[in-house]
């Protein structure tokens, strides 16, 4: 059927083998403790034929359906539905997809929506720890979580790099309009991962106090640790925003600054620049009795009081700073 990817049985901390699709709740061998059925972007006719095989709460088939859910943990009798946000970097930019997971007593079900890496390797990893399969559905979920969580420090350590590229030419250079693009973006992206991280915070929290006869109590330290990842990944987001509004107030304050020093620069030029043109303008009003313009000396006295007078502002204005 469209959109199965994987459905198989474990026992006793092993892979049993694969089991029908359509009957995956009921042909399954004596000695499995549960099913591990995983899909992507499923038909509505997959998801039907599991709740007609395990029960599932219709509520929960409807979000699995529709997608674009907050991660959220819902629980149904003795089952649980998880709603995760995923991530991962395509071409440097951050996609983000949702994955599904029902779980109860003898089954996990993982339903993926959009940008998602495959549980191939989940399953791979969890399968090579005996120890740890054998503590049954809880063990298949915590790794999804887990490995959900992981997939978020690449994009943070991806965007931090971008961000120690920026805030090393800010106090250096004037950033560029594609560079405050960027920063903007940036920003924009870490806002973004921060709403989809705070919920994971709840749902990781629950998990590791949650009591239901799935739920191996020897998993709870490991669901705890999980809600330490998930912690270290919001943090890193907060300091990340808090970064970026630095680097940006930072460029406005330092724009702002180059433009007084500019207005400084013009004010200084525009003072120096109005003596000669006084001076100029009081000479060129041609009435009939001014002293100077019979004078010998005059012109040469004139023009010394102008360099005198244009040098001593412009030695002044350098005192000051403003040249």
């Amino acid at each position: 059927m469209k959109g199965v990817v994987a459905c198989a049985a474990y026992g006793d901390g092993t892979r049993l083998g694969e089991v029908p699709f359509e009957s995956c709740g009921t042909a399954v061998p004596p000695e499995a403790d549960f099913v591990w059925i995983g899909l992507h972007e499923p038909e509505p006719a997959a998801l039907k034929v599991l709740q007609q095989q395990f029960g599932l709460h219709p509520l929960a088939i409807e979000d699995a359906e529709r997608a674009h859910q907050r991660p959220k943990l819902d629980i149904y009798g003795e089952s649980i539905f998880v709603v995760l946000r995923t991530v991962r970097l395509v071409d440097g930019i951050p996609e983000y997809g949702e994955t599904h997971v029902f779980v109860g007593k003898g089954y996990v079900i993982s339903v993926r929506h959009g940008a998602s890496s495959s549980y191939a390797e989940v399953r791979g990893k969890l399968e090579s720890k005996p120890e740890m399969l054998r503590l049954g559905e809880s063990a298949a979920l915590h790794a999804i979580i887990d490995f959900v969580t992981d997939n978020f420090f690449p994009v943070i350590d991806d965007i931090q790099n971008e961000l120690t590229e920026i805030e090393t030419h800010v106090l250096d250079e004037t950033l560029d309009r594609k560079s405050i693009e960027r920063l903007y973006h940036l920003r924009r992206q870490l806002l973004g991962m921060r709403g989809t991280v705070l919920p994971l915070l709840e749902v990781s929290n629950r998990l590791s106090r949650l009591d239901l006869p799935m739920m191996a109590p020897e998993l709870r330290p490991y669901f705890g640790d999980v809600h330490d990842h998930v912690q270290r990944v919001a943090e890193a987001i907060t300091d990340l925003r808090d970064a970026a509004a630095a680097a940006f107030e930072a460029e406005i304050l330092l724009a702002n600054t180059r433009q007084n020093d500019v207005v400084r620069q013009l004010a200084a030029w525009a003072a120096i620049l109005a003596v000669p043109t006084a001076i100029a303008g009081i000479y060129g009003m041609n009435f009939e009795h001014m002293p100077e313009l019979r004078w010998a000396y005059g012109y040469p006295m004139v023009l010394a009081g102008i360099v005198a007078a244009c040098g001593f502002l412009y030695w002044r204005f350098r005192r000051s700073g403003w040249l």
